[in-house]
């Protein structure tokens, strides 16, 4: 890659980012990590409570990135062919004759919202997987390609609300990433009041297309790790098992099972993101630190003494990181 086309990548990254933040107010973190998990190629599960702009945040990237939109609401009477689509019988032209036609689902789609997943049944949050997993779909043993890119970004909320499915194992580590979405600052909440509440309307520029994302996730694979930093990324990996000997007392204590090899792979796949988003031709550790949160905390699985405890994933991760005594600034 060479120092001009690095250029011009950043100038569209942050082209985006200016657009999206003028929508997005006071989230530029949460703008940062669903970049990151795009240009690695992966998919997002955004998690907040209800009103906090998470269905906003999805529209408003598609949009700037000239990417076709589809929306799910999922309810929990909703059906797998409802997301992936299915086999109809139609007349021919003549009228003498039936065949199966396709008809496309939802997911058909550059970005699907999976909106409030944990609403529907476990049945058809699962079918949701193949998609993700293979980016094909497969009806009545047909077997549909979908189109490139494909991102799933999914809203959830948090699972102490009524009308909630916890999310499977399987499928949560499908998501490249969970983001966290906390409540706005009292000065972000004056600015989207000034925004949402008059007559000034905004409106978005697209940036960039399908094209461009697609260049800027092969640049990112491109982007070296040095053994060092690799080496820092497995333990930080198998810190999270608990009968590792890099794990924290906390995972001892709390930890039933940790991250896999997804999770490694998921954690290198964001430090090069990072890494390309902000100009640089190598992933740094400061890459590996920012990608550990939101790669690693749906891959902690709690024992019962951690779940009665109430310990967030993320207090295990700050814990796991200081155990192994990196300098990640």
């Amino acid at each position: 890659m060479k120092e001009k086309q690095l250029q011009e990548v950043m100038k569209k990254i942050e082209a985006a980012k200016t657009e999206i933040r003028a929508f997005i107010v006071g989230q530029d973190e949460i703008v940062d990590q669903v970049l990151w998990t795009i240009f690695a190629d992966g998919h997002a599960l955004l998690e907040g409570l209800p009103g906090l702009g998470k269905t906003m945040l999805v529209r408003t990237v598609s949009d700037v990135m000239d990417l076709e939109f589809s929306r799910i609401q999922f309810t929990p009477d909703l059906m797998p062919s409802d997301i992936t689509g299915t086999m109809m019988i139609e007349p021919s032209e003549d009228g003498k004759r039936q065949s199966f036609v396709f008809h496309e689902g939802p997911v058909f789609a550059n970005i699907v919202l999976a909106d409030e997943i944990n609403r529907a049944t476990p049945k058809t949050q699962s079918s949701l997987l193949e998609a993700m997993g293979e980016k094909t779909v497969t009806v009545m043993g047909d077997t549909k390609q979908l189109q490139k890119p494909f991102f799933v970004l999914a809203t959830q909320n948090p699972l102490d609300l009524e009308g909630t499915y916890p999310l499977p194992e399987a499928q949560m580590d499908r998501f490249l990433v969970k983001i966290n979405i906390d409540y706005p600052s009292k000065e972000d909440l004056k600015q989207i009041a000034v925004n949402t509440t008059g007559t000034k309307t905004q409106s978005l520029s697209k940036v960039m297309d399908a094209s461009d994302i697609i260049e800027f996730q092969q640049l990112a694979l491109e982007l070296l790790v040095a053994d060092e930093i690799l080496d820092y990324a497995v333990n930080l990996v198998m810190a999270t098992h608990p009968e590792n000997e890099f794990s924290s007392e906390s995972v001892k204590k709390y930890v039933r099972y940790g991250a896999g090899p997804r999770g490694l792979q998921s954690l290198i796949r964001i430090a090069k993101a990072r890494a390309l988003c902000s100009g640089r031709y190598h992933v740094s550790k400061g890459d590996i630190k920012q990608a550990a949160k939101p790669v690693l905390r749906h891959r902690l699985f709690l024992n019962f003494e951690g779940e009665a405890t109430g310990i967030a994933s993320d207090e295990i991760i700050n814990e796991i990181i200081e155990t192994l005594g990196f300098d990640l600034s």
